[in-house]
């Protein structure tokens, strides 16, 4: 009898172990490289993966390199054969912009056919695509993300951003920026000297807004912290604009240098900081 219990007992454990590794998801990474031709003062438009990150930083050269990773989930290797030939990403190219758009089961772009016959329990997995692109100094950028990471370097020229949720870092050289966020952080540097740009906006609905400004800035600053939010000035150049509006803990109306450039600094929830430079 004990040999008995003892013998399904290992049966049943077995049974257990097998049903886990086949319920167990399967993962693969791909990595898609491509090079385009792009000339000085073009437009990238980015429409990222509902969750990736995205890293643009600048080089000399007079094209955009695209380098994404594509990371995609299945419960069988078929289903990532399937997968793998319809998740990644579309360019599109116009006289003097590039748009790369992202390929997924959020969109279900190109053949509506395969789609069609694609299982639905695939039309539920998760994938992410990591995008680093290297793209000339002088370009516009238009930036559309999910969930990931932002990082944005060396880029002169007009920068909107548009992210659900991120941990994001601009660093601005010259040239306006845009920037919407719906949760997490985000912070802006300017650069030492020779900043141009005709606006600065900045929103995160719910999160930290960091801003590093140059000593020699010319700019008026509005920044505000609703529902209990807080702006922290931490830039002793600051000064009130008008005086019928003095500092408080949650709004900024202020002027540094000789004023001009407008800059705009909203949280929903969370903290504005304003910063001088390290030293």
């Amino acid at each position: 009898m004990k040999i008995f219990a003892r013998t399904l007992l290992v049966l049943i454990l077995a049974v257990l172990f097998s049903s886990a590794v086949f319920a167990q998801k399967q993962t693969r990474t791909i990595d898609k490289n491509l090079s385009i031709p792009s000339g000085a003062g073009n437009t990238l438009t980015v429409f990222g993966a509902p969750t990736g990150s995205v890293i643009v930083t600048s080089h000399a050269l007079s094209r955009i390199e695209i380098a994404a990773r594509i990371t995609i989930e299945a419960p069988t290797a078929a289903g990532l054969d399937q997968l793998a030939a319809l998740t990644g990403f579309v360019t599109e190219e116009g006289a003097a912009s590039l748009t790369i758009r992202t390929v997924g089961t959020h969109n279900k772009l190109g053949d509506k056919k395969i789609w069609k016959k694609l299982p639905k329990e695939l039309l539920t997995q998760p994938f992410r695509i990591d995008y680093v692109l290297k793209v000339p100094r002088f370009l516009d950028l238009n930036i559309n993300g999910g969930s990931g990471d932002l990082d944005i370097s060396g880029v002169e020229g007009s920068i909107r951003v548009s992210f659900a949720t991120t941990k994001g870092r601009v660093v601005l050289v010259g040239g306006g920026l845009s920037a919407q966020i719906g949760e997490g952080s985000l912070d802006v540097l300017f650069p030492a000297r020779n900043w141009r740009s005709s606006m600065v906006e900045a929103q995160i609905a719910k999160g930290d807004l960091t801003v590093t400004f140059p000593h020699n800035l010319n700019a008026d600053i509005d920044a505000e912290a609703l529902n209990g939010g807080s702006v922290v000035n931490q830039f002793p150049a600051l000064k009130v604009r008008d005086d019928r509006n003095p500092f408080t803990d949650q709004h900024i109306d202020a002027r540094v240098g000789n004023g001009g450039v407008p800059i705009k600094l909203t949280t929903g929830n969370g903290t504005v900081t304003l910063k001088s430079p390290a030293l």
